[in-house]
């Protein structure tokens, strides 16, 4: 007889193709069923057998229950025993979700209860995927009522382990290493390797020595996604040690070490294995007294990343350096959401250089408020210090005349006087002197220019490179430090004008050789630290020198920072910066009203 129905269909063919199906079981109304039992909140007092009865009878009836919620309960031993032997029928168990169940419990009743609960689990044969136990405060104890479970087949397929706020302390925390090792271990050697993707462990005083154990089991594990460990008392050689281990688990994705100690050493530290977690993409430093060199550090370590989404950095003593150089470093976080920089030392003026920094980058949306901010040194000390400081303005003015004097006269040394033609009263015409720069009869040295800036000392420096090699020399090691360059920079662009295109060929050409030289690493931050310093000595932010006084007239500086902005040297961010600033109404453009709109129409090209 064949096989085959009326309609062609090979019967024996569909019933094999149907035996390799299955099917999921479904309630009354066609949906899948729950698989989660959940007692979470209800506050209940579990003391002796007959007290879990509700529970146990919901356990045994429940046909296919992975998940078990008993949070907000307490439960104590008898009762746990009994939820233990319902969990016995449940091989297909999988996540323990047991937080804030001991409440008003003993330390002599908790392991016990730990134990038979465990017992049921591993009875039963099941695989954990998440075990919680937060907000139990059974202290190292609580550790010895889960080793068992930790360590067994069940938890070779171990997922999640949440045991924040525990008061673990340093003995608990060892063990708890010890335990995780010995589960890496014989889940590697049965073939199936402990692939754990999140521990946290908040609030636990596990101080450096509980750091440094579970650093060393990390570090064998090597899967870890997300580590939370706020809280912990952990210093610097603690955090060096996690440091280490979380370079080895290169998915990192979350990382949260709030509220432990860095300082400068922990910090760069970190910083040097941030750049092997490419996928990272929430950060929670706040409160780990990073200060600027550890900021910096971070700043600079976080370069390769793209992947950041949210940033914490609160409380770490912070200044606008440090601030500086991370929001910098933000600049090809695509997908950044948020960055928390307050309750810093970044003073009014650092904020306002943070925010258009940010502006600039387009990313200002993500900045967090700063209204908690502790402000910079320099401002608290600002009215103690101008009481105190004993400085005559009018002597210092004095001063400045003689000097102008100085210079006037060498000037009129090397010039000649042209007759242009103005119109008198009676139509005719009379005779106005102009100067006009020629090259001084001798050579003049970088350092007698750099001294006492004139358009006639600029030329006599030589033809452009020469001048531009004389200046480089005359910086000497200064060439790598951002300040002493852009304070170079202004004294050159101080004799400039838009009239004579000599001094801008000269001052151009001087400008390219020392902005270039400081930034042939290529280093963007460093880019941004140029930037911002001639933000800072140009006036259009403040300088924490409180004396210094930038340059009256920005013309010069303008017409040769619109012929760097286009050089390769220049990158894009550090434009964006300038051209956010200058941007800005202000009573410095008053002098230099053309040079700045034409800045301004050349930056926005580029």
């Amino acid at each position: 007889m064949s096989s085959e129905t009326s309609c062609g269909i090979d019967v024996n063919s569909l019933t094999s193709l149907l035996s390799k199906t299955s099917v999921e079981e479904e309630t009354n109304n066609g949906e899948t069923p729950e698989t989660e039992l959940s007692f979470a909140g209800r506050g209940l007092k579990l003391n002796k057998a007959e007290d879990a009865k509700e529970i146990v009878e919901a356990i045994e009836k429940f046909p296919k229950m992975e998940t078990l919620r008993l949070e907000g309960n307490t439960v104590g031993r008898e009762a746990a025993e009994e939820i233990g032997k319902a969990l016995n029928k449940h091989p297909e168990f999988k996540k323990a979700l047991w937080s804030d169940m001991f409440t008003g419990r003993s330390n002599a009743e908790i392991p016990p209860s730990l134990k038979v609960l465990s017992s049921g689990i591993m009875t039963a044969g099941a695989q954990l995927v998440e075990l919680n136990l937060s907000d139990n405060a059974f202290g190292a104890i609580g550790v010895e009522g889960i080793k068992d479970l930790l360590s067994s087949k069940c938890c070779y397929s171990l997922r999640e382990l949440r045991l924040n706020n525990n008061g673990l302390g340093i003995t608990g925390g060892k063990l708890l290493a010890k335990t995780l090792l010995a589960c890496h271990k014989s889940s590697s050697a049965a073939g199936t390797p402990l692939q754990l993707n999140t521990f946290i462990s908040g609030r636990n005083r596990l101080e450096n020595d509980g750091a440094k154990a579970l650093a060393e089991a990390f570090k064998a594990i090597g899967t870890l996604q997300r580590v939370e460990m706020p809280q912990n008392g952990i210093q610097y050689p603690g955090v060096s040690a996690l440091a280490d281990a979380l370079a080895a688990n290169t998915q990192m994705r979350i990382l949260n070490l709030n509220d432990n100690t860095f300082t400068e050493v922990g910090s760069k530290a970190i910083a040097k294995a941030l750049p092997q977690l490419k996928n990272l993409e929430e950060i929670n430093f706040g409160d780990c007294l990073m200060r600027d060199e550890g900021a910096e550090a971070f700043a600079k370590s976080l370069k390769s990343n793209t992947s950041l989404k949210r940033v914490v950095l609160t409380g770490n003593e912070i200044s606008v350096i440090g601030a500086n150089a991370i929001v910098t470093s933000m600049d090809n976080k695509k997908n950044l959401e948020f960055i928390d920089l307050n309750e810093n030392q970044i003073g009014e003026e650092g904020i306002e250089l943070i925010r258009g920094i940010m502006d600039a980058m387009n990313k200002l949306d993500a900045l967090g408020s700063l209204s908690d901010d502790e402000g910079d040194d320099d401002e608290e000390d600002d009215e103690e210090d101008d009481d105190d400081y004993d400085y005559n303005d009018d002597e210092e003015e004095e001063v400045e005349e003689e000097e102008e004097e100085e210079d006037d006269e060498e000037e009129e040394e090397h010039i000649s006087l042209t007759q242009p033609k103005n119109v008198n009263g009676d139509g005719g015409t009379v005779d106005s002197p102009v100067k006009e720069c020629k090259t001084p009869s001798k050579k003049i040295s970088a350092s007698e220019f750099l001294t006492f800036p004139s358009p006639s000392k600029l030329l006599g420096l030589g033809g452009s490179n020469t001048a531009a090699e004389g200046i480089k020399d005359e910086l000497g090691d200064k060439v790598s430090d951002v300040d002493e360059v852009v304070k170079t920079f202004l004294k050159i662009s101080s004799v400039v004008d838009s009239k004579n295109e000599k001094t801008q060929k000269i001052a151009k050409t001087c400008t390219d050789t020392i902005f270039s030289e400081l930034l042939q690493s290529k280093d963007e931050p460093t880019e941004c630290l140029l930037s911002n310093s001639l933000l800072v000595h140009m006036g259009l932010i403040k300088c924490e020198d409180k004396h210094y006084k930038p340059p009256g007239d920005l013309t010069g500086a303008l017409i040769v920072l619109e012929h760097c902005v286009q050089q390769a040297y220049f990158h894009g961010l550090a434009k964006e910066i300038l051209s956010t600033f200058i941007s800005k109404p202000s009573s410095n453009w008053d002098k230099c009203i053309e040079a700045r709109h034409a800045f301004l129409q050349t930056v926005n090209k580029f």
